[in-house]
């Protein structure tokens, strides 16, 4: 795990911002247009996709949960997921000590996904379909979408999703994003790891099928 993620003041942070026209936005403008953060323009609205990916407000969120690198310890190889639960992080591991860190929401007590797994599918706009447990668990909620719900801006898994298996065993879990964006942080679905849309995008894009997945 990280050794440095209970310990903000000794970890050598900055917010990535991938790609020119990232860059280039966060830039400081002629007159008086104001100069956009990085965070900023790292979680803005996403084009070129079937459905609206909206912008976040990034003030609403504590900055640690916002996409960043950072320092990283521990025996996981590059290329390798960790989720700390308990801190509400992911890190895809990177060489030389380092990670890219995300900030995730988590299961509620008692449904959280513990151990190790591997992604066998990945999908853009997935739809989904509630487990027999969350319908039995709560019928109202879920029961009216028992026969699955298509992928869209209204669907909770956002738009892309890392499945986890144990083997040929699909788990169950997944890592998606959400539509909820207030929940980053925080303990309250229903066992997956959900990111912010912007997030998602982002390491779907990174981890290829076979990527290992350690859950902490």
């Amino acid at each position: 795990m990280a050794s440095d993620s209970q310990k903000p003041a000794e970890i050598s942070r900055r917010l990535l911002v991938f790609g020119a026209p990232l860059f280039l936005a966060a830039c400081q403008t002629t007159g008086t247009s104001p100069t956009l953060s990085p965070a900023v323009s790292m979680y803005g609205p996403v084009g070129s996709e079937p459905f609206p990916v909206d912008a976040v407000d990034v003030s609403e969120l504590d900055p640690k949960y916002l996409r960043q690198e950072v320092a990283f310890s521990g025996k996981y190889p590059p290329g390798s997921i960790v989720v700390d639960v308990e801190q509400r992080f992911l890190y895809l591991v990177q060489p030389g000590g380092r990670a890219i860190r995300y900030g995730v929401g988590v299961g509620k007590q008692g449904y959280s996904y513990r151990g190790w797994a591997t992604i066998k599918r990945k999908e853009k706009w997935p739809s989904w379909t509630p487990t027999p447990n969350m319908i039995r668990l709560q019928p109202e909620r879920y029961g009216p979408y028992a026969r699955g719900l298509p992928g869209g801006e209204e669907n909770p898994l956002g738009p892309r999703a890392l499945y986890l298996y144990d083997g040929d065993r699909d788990t169950m879990f997944r890592l998606h994003g959400t539509i909820e964006p207030w929940s980053i942080g925080e303990q309250v679905s229903s066992g997956c790891v959900r990111l912010l849309n912007q997030d998602i995008i982002d390491l779907y894009e990174r981890v290829p099928l076979g990527t290992r997945v350690y859950v902490m």
